[in-house]
């Protein structure tokens, strides 16, 4: 295997852990707390959850456990998309499997949770554990995308750990990943299987996180990795002092990417789609906004900037969002009469009769690349891919057009250029920061300690984030007290609810202060590479949004 001077140096970083997991794994014992309940509909998710509902939050302390030296046979899989620390997870796992009990055996399920309903497996050996160590990606086992929801594949998700004798599943996954978590744990209760189900919170958007589970895994990494990117950029433009760079990035759902990355570079604008959709700011509105910044710093002689646009930020703009949903429904229902228009003005001929006339209007204004994109082929759930959706082009498009107009009128006199960019998958696999890296490591690592102590049906938590790691708290959360139900389908499916950035919480409060300044002087903060060697204020500082949630 080809490796580089770093990933040789980073194989021998040893993660460190909460105290109550140092030591002998003989003296980790499982406190119990309070019974949980469900976010909202309980009574409904009661009665789907009927083994699994209403279990206690669990934390370990220091203590006997009697069970933990048992041999044990554990299965792992890598479910969605990439995060930094997925392979930690893994090794923490492992390391914590054979403290236990050297006979123990992990097996990995190749390419998500196909590799659970298919049976394909590879053994996990302390050789193959150790070339992953510290490093980036989940290419050990690879991941999928497959959702386990049909009855066939529940049965071949039994039918494997039958066959392989599993005493648990470890599922690493986001909202989705470990709703099916939480089913699969319900599932194997439900037909008298003893095999246990964990899950680890995982995803870079930081959208799967609560009182209990403070962060997802991936987010320190990913948003680190964004703001060097931008950073550059940032001292790019006031080094040329030509340029607007408008930068799309990741986060469908919740915008905490963005905000992030606006605390560590300071941009002039930063759009938060969740704020976007409570003050129903229309597109209109948005132009209006970054026009104003523009025309500011003209005045002032600075001809560039930097503007951060969530992925998602097309759905929560509401005459966008209606324009989505109709086109999402109306594609659905004559989706082989779609599918014969190739042309994009035959496809609007074809939408002018089937749309009102409010979003046709809409399509029409759009520039005809960014509106076939919003007519691409739909997701597995038949939603259109806003990540393909080149908001940050559209936007330019717009705001071009808004100057053009404010320049005949002599209000503004600047000259406007601009460079677009998307980061996105530069983040997910990056090595791992030294915060996600021990993060991970006592995720896996707590994940070991829920299965020796006999629960199921719990996430991996480590808690206590902005201490050192020895002061971390670890334990387990109950998956059902995360959830709700939603409509899905056409029917109301139990699932995790996703964390939107909170307007009423710390980080945005602190955000809405500043960014006034920003939009018209230039406040750009350089953060530089992630560092893994030096001062622990510089190596091991967990996010700042984290810290803000978290002030006392």
């Amino acid at each position: 295997m080809n490796i580089s001077a770093l990933q040789k140096v980073r194989y021998n970083y040893s993660p460190k852990l909460p105290e109550c997991l140092s030591g002998s794994v003989e003296d980790i014992a499982v406190q119990t707390g309070a019974l949980t309940e469900a976010i909202s509909d309980r009574e409904e998710l009661r009665g789907i959850f009927k083994n699994t509902y209403g279990k206690p939050l669990v934390t370990f302390v220091k203590g006997k456990n009697d069970k933990i030296k048992r041999e044990l046979k554990v299965g792992v899989i890598l479910s969605g998309g990439q995060a930094p620390g997925g392979h930690n997870v893994i090794a923490g796992l492992f390391d914590g499997l054979k403290k236990g009990n050297d006979a123990s055996t992990l097996y990995g399920f190749l390419g998500g949770p196909s590799g659970l309903t298919d049976n394909k497996t590879m053994v996990l050996t302390k050789e193959i554990i150790d070339e992953y160590r510290n490093t980036g990606g989940f290419d050990i086992i690879g991941s999928g995308r497959t959702k386990i929801e049909t009855p066939q594949q529940f049965a071949d998700s039994l039918e494997t750990a039958k066959k392989l004798n599993l005493d648990a599943v470890v599922v690493i996954g986001g909202d989705d990943s470990n709703t099916n978590a939480a089913l699969l744990a319900e599932y194997f209760l439900a037909n008298g299987s003893s095999t246990q189900v964990i899950g680890c919170p995982k995803t870079i958007d930081g959208d799967l996180k609560n009182e209990h589970i403070e962060t997802s895994f991936g987010f320190d990494t990913a948003c680190k990795t964004y703001s060097e990117l931008i950073g550059n950029l940032c001292r790019d433009t006031n080094s040329a002092k030509k340029y607007w760079h408008f930068i799309k990035l990741m986060g469908r759902a919740a915008s905490h990417i963005a905000l992030e990355c606006a605390f560590q570079t300071q941009p002039n604008i930063c759009l938060i789609s969740e704020e976007v959709e409570a003050n129903s700011t229309s597109l209109d509105k948005i132009v209006d906004q970054i026009c104003k910044s523009i025309v500011h710093r003209a005045s002032c002689g600075d001809n560039f900037g930097i503007v951060l646009i969530p992925e998602g930020l097309v759905e929560f703009i509401p005459e966008i969002k209606k324009l989505i949903e109709e086109l999402n429904d109306t594609i659905a229902a004559e989706e082989q009469s779609f599918a014969a228009v190739s042309n994009y003005i035959d496809q609007l001929y074809w939408l002018s009769s089937r749309i009102p006339e409010s979003s046709y209007r809409i399509m029409q204004t759009l520039p005809p690349e960014i509106g076939q994109q919003f007519l691409m082929d739909r997701d597995p759930h038949g939603n259109v891919q806003v990540s393909r959706i080149e908001t940050e082009k559209l936007l330019v498009g717009m705001v071009e057009k808004k100057l053009s107009s404010l320049k005949e009128k002599k209000i503004y006199t600047g000259k406007f250029s601009y460079q677009t960019h998307f980061f996105g998958y530069e983040g997910r696999c990056a090595f791992p920061s030294n915060f996600d890296a021990d993060y991970c490591y006592s995720l896996g690592y707590s994940a070991f300690v829920l299965i020796a102590s006999g629960l199921t049906g719990y996430l991996s938590s480590v808690k206590n984030l902005t201490s050192v790691a020895s002061e971390w708290i670890a334990g387990g959360v109950p998956l059902t007290m995360m959830m709700n139900l939603e409509q899905r389908h056409g029917s109301k499916k139990p699932v995790i609810k996703k964390a939107l950035v909170e307007l009423n919480g710390a980080p945005f409060k602190t955000f809405a202060k500043k960014r006034d300044t920003w939009s018209q002087k230039t406040c750009f903060v350089f953060p530089g590479a992630i560092q893994y060697f030096g001062p622990l204020e510089v190596c091991d500082m967990p996010t700042i949004t984290l810290r803000l949630e978290h002030e006392k």
